[in-house]
């Protein structure tokens, strides 16, 4: 291999041994995304959004005690979301995962979430249901799941589209893989808002999100993002999303794969990382390929994380699909005619 491809599947489940489980609740306009492997995952964290919302964040630290997490949830919901990992970490426990403690095991699942309140779905649960969602995506964990309107990009809303769950990735000339999940549900716009190209054209391969290639007209903010900024400081929004690699990495290593990932939501929004988004990215690794030491290795590492990023966000938009009550059209329904 002479130059980075994508995988066989496009996915970040191309990654060696991760798996992704999806779960949706679409009269409520939601839904839970959970990554996994069959042994812990070194983690780290990197948030560059002025309303994050998360659990178990500070763990990830480079200088926390804990070194390895049992998964990692995004999940739609706000607030009441975090209880999505809940549901996983009891069902990690009662497969026996986790820290072993006395009599019972301890799981570490830490999660984000995104704001898919304000989006035409019924939100007047008697229970909250994230709980049952978040055991219930941990259930269908497999190496391919859908993307769009599912798992926790179910409700996810853009500028002016639908956002959506998207994912891509690229194995390196070493053959280190490097994949990306993502909920993209954004303040800012995904797309040239007249013409429909997305601004992370210039990054696409083949026609994964409709083969038009780079916005042709700088648009800057225009009206229709300015519209949506306004709403959004009451709605707030975000992208959460995962890397996941098989390369080698320590608790700082993966720390930096996730700082170098953050360009990626900056190459393909905008705008990016404002006060009301909680745009945070995890970066995980299996540990299955010992690095050689040298730094253009991780710094190829961290350009694919971006790229990655940037290319599942635009997939996120392009595969979201219509729903009853939905208060935006998808990329399709408005720009069909481009592809």
């Amino acid at each position: 291999m002479t130059k980075a491809m994508p995988g066989p599947r496009n996915l970040i489940t191309d990654v060696p041994g991760i798996l992704v489980g999806n779960a949706e609740d679409h009269t409520v306009k939601t839904g839970v995304t959970v990554v996994i492997a069959d042994q812990p995952l070194v983690a780290a964290v990197d948030v560059m959004g002025g309303a994050p919302g998360s659990r178990e964040t500070e763990l990830l630290a480079p200088d926390k005690m804990v070194e390895t997490v049992d998964a990692l949830v995004l999940s739609g919901g706000s607030a009441f979301g975090l209880d999505a990992a809940s549901g996983v970490a009891d069902a990690l426990a009662r497969q026996g995962r986790g820290y072993a403690y006395s009599t019972t095991h301890i799981p570490i699942v830490p999660s984000a979430i995104l704001f898919d309140i304000m989006n035409g779905g019924d939100k007047n649960w008697p229970e909250n249901p994230y709980k049952a969602l978040g055991a219930a995506a941990l259930e269908a964990a497999s190496d391919d799941f859908a993307l769009g309107t599912a798992g926790c990009g179910t409700g996810a809303t853009s500028a002016h589209l639908k956002g959506g769950l998207g994912s891509a990735s690229l194995v390196l000339p070493s053959g280190v893989t490097v994949g990306v999940i993502a909920g993209v549900n954004p303040t800012g716009s995904v797309v040239h808002p007249t013409t429909g190209e997305f601004l992370a054209g210039a990054y696409e391969v083949g026609s994964e999100f409709g083969g038009l290639g780079p916005v042709s007209e700088p648009f800057g903010f225009d009206k229709s993002v300015i519209t949506k900024v306004h709403l959004s400081m009451e709605a707030q929004n975000t992208v959460i999303a995962i890397v996941a690699t098989d390369a080698a990495l320590t608790k700082a290593q993966a720390k930096r794969l996730a700082v170098a990932a953050q360009d990626g939501i900056g190459r393909a929004i905008t705008p990016a990382h404002t006060a009301v988004d909680g745009d945070l990215i995890f970066a995980t690794s299996t540990g299955a390929r010992p690095l050689s030491g040298d730094v253009r290795e991780t710094i190829a590492l961290g350009h694919a994380a971006a790229t990655c990023l940037s290319r599942a966000i635009a997939r996120a938009i392009y595969e979201a699909t219509p729903a009853e009550g939905d208060v935006f059209p998808t990329w399709k329904e408005k720009f069909a005619n481009r592809a």
